[in-house]
């Protein structure tokens, strides 16, 4: 990934004192249906993938699912009274395909729209503006059965879902996120086979990818058509990409993961074209057929903004010299056409999913977006860290979350410093939740969540983020 600040100079940046926000600056939290939900078979909701998957012994650790999760269902006027006390100015929620065509396509389940009418009501009563995202990844079982996201057909099912939930929510709701992180659903859900509907296929992963970008500019042109005011944009999971050392294996090998995790989205939707040397690296899982004529034109239906979800950098080095990859018909990787690919750890600090702190970074691909692709809006709509927490005395001293928000958000302000139009945060998350395959294991939330007795407590950093949205900016360090 080329970048104009390294390491060191983003550090740099970082190290100043009280930091404002500009005027209007959207200070929020972000959750998922399926993590905080419950409710899975109640008001007509039907199976999604990861229903499906959580029950599949041996998927989710302990076996854990997402049947009651936090009972947001139930309990989401008083989570929104919760968020009201954080002083939010914006929640990202999203809606579960399966409460609104319980079948995956067909006429609107009334039952479903009324949950999430009734919660954006309920936001709005508290002066929270409600940014919805149509797809976290609950795909509707009926789709997968009939083929899922590498059938072309899913994309069209897609935008119609979107166009029901627009039609009955679009007088409340003007924020609208197409897709959650579409690497995750194609690569991990289709590739590796870690994420729901587990499969290991990886030209099945690429095509997946295409429908998916596909779905999003179908569903994008049909919310605009209907309300051409709305803002309507797709949130991406992008990393900081490093090679181990300047040797030409090393730089591939960073060529190819900024490729595939962050180029093969970007160039699609923002620039209306594959990256030539990704395609190139997959010319041995597809032939890429399956782009028809004119997809692409839709993929770049002009966006709104940006959501970007940061959360670490991969540090790659090229393969062990003697030592075959496994061929991609064989490997169960996430990273197809790459497979040789090495991920290797600097010891630095790493939260609890053993992923790396690294804030610089979040400066580096905020100033890449901002200077390699047509200038939009652009909004942090996930960023977050997992630690073990403990309840003592009803408290929860979470330190470490704490330190690695203040660190963040001062990469965001360095980076509006430099000119990159960053509008708006979104922490992730609200409240503990369902962590996907780590089940209840791992614990993002500025809320401690008791599972069994459905307690919430706010953590330090929660009542260190209301001081925060307070006064617009952090105090010194």
């Amino acid at each position: 990934m080329s970048n104009s600040t390294s390491p060191q100079s983003a550090q740099l940046l970082l190290e100043d004192q009280g930091l404002s926000f500009p005027p209007g600056f959207l200070w929020g939290a972000a959750t998922a249906s399926y993590q905080i939900e419950g409710g899975v078979h109640e008001g007509g909701r039907t199976a999604s993938i990861w229903d499906t998957f959580s029950h599949t012994p041996g998927r989710v650790l302990h076996g854990h699912t997402g049947d009651v999760a936090c009972d947001h269902y139930h309990r989401y006027p008083d989570d929104v009274k919760m968020m009201a006390e954080l002083g939010l100015k914006a929640y990202r929620l999203s809606v579960a395909w399966p409460r609104i065509q319980p079948d995956g396509s067909g006429p609107a389940n009334q039952a479903g729209l009324d949950f999430y009418r009734a919660l954006v009501d309920e936001l709005l009563e508290h002066g929270i503006q409600p940014w919805v995202t149509l797809y976290h990844w609950d795909l509707p079982q009926a789709l997968e059965d009939a083929g899922g996201w590498p059938v072309r057909d899913t994309a069209h099912r897609f935008a119609e879902y979107a166009e029901l939930t627009h039609a009955a929510l679009g007088d409340r709701v003007r924020h609208w996120i197409t897709l959650n992180e579409p690497w995750c659903s194609a690569f991990l859900g289709y590739g590796s086979g870690v994420h729901a509907p587990g499969r290991t296929e990886a030209p099945a992963a690429v095509r997946a990818a295409h429908h998916l970008m596909l779905g999003h500019g179908l569903a994008t042109q049909a919310m605009r058509a209907a309300a051409p005011d709305h803002e309507v944009g797709v949130t991406l999971n992008l990393y900081a990409v490093s090679p181990q050392s300047d040797s030409a294996a090393d730089t591939d090998a960073a060529r190819r993961i900024d490729g595939l995790a962050n180029r093969f989205f970007l160039d699609p939707i923002l620039r209306g074209s594959y990256p030539t040397d990704v395609v190139a690296d997959l010319a041995e899982v597809t032939d890429f057929g399956h782009v028809q004529d004119g997809d692409l034109e839709v993929i770049s239906t002009p966006n709104s903004f940006l959501g970007i979800n940061y959360y670490s950098r991969h540090v790659v080095a090229g393969p062990v010299e003697g030592v075959e990859p496994e061929p991609y018909w064989r490997a169960q990787s996430c990273w197809p056409g790459s497979e040789q690919v090495r991920f290797v750890t600097r010891g630095v600090p790493v939260t609890d999913m053993n992923w790396e702190i690294d804030a610089p970074g979040l400066v580096e691909i905020l100033q890449l977006v901002h200077r390699e692709y047509p200038e939009l809006p652009l909004y942090i709509t996930e960023n977050g860290s997992a630690f073990v927490d403990e309840v003592v005395d009803g408290e929860v001293d979470d330190t470490d979350r704490l330190a690695y928000f203040d660190a963040h958000l001062r990469a965001c302000h360095a980076a509006i410093s430099s000119g990159v139009p960053l509008r708006g945060y979104f922490a992730w998350s609200l409240m503990d939740n369902f962590e996907w395959a780590w089940g209840y294991t791992k614990r993002f939330g500025m809320i401690h969540v008791d599972y069994d007795s459905q307690l919430r407590i706010p953590k330090s950093s929660a009542k260190w983020y209301a001081k925060v949205i307070r006064r617009n900016g952090l105090a010194a360090q």
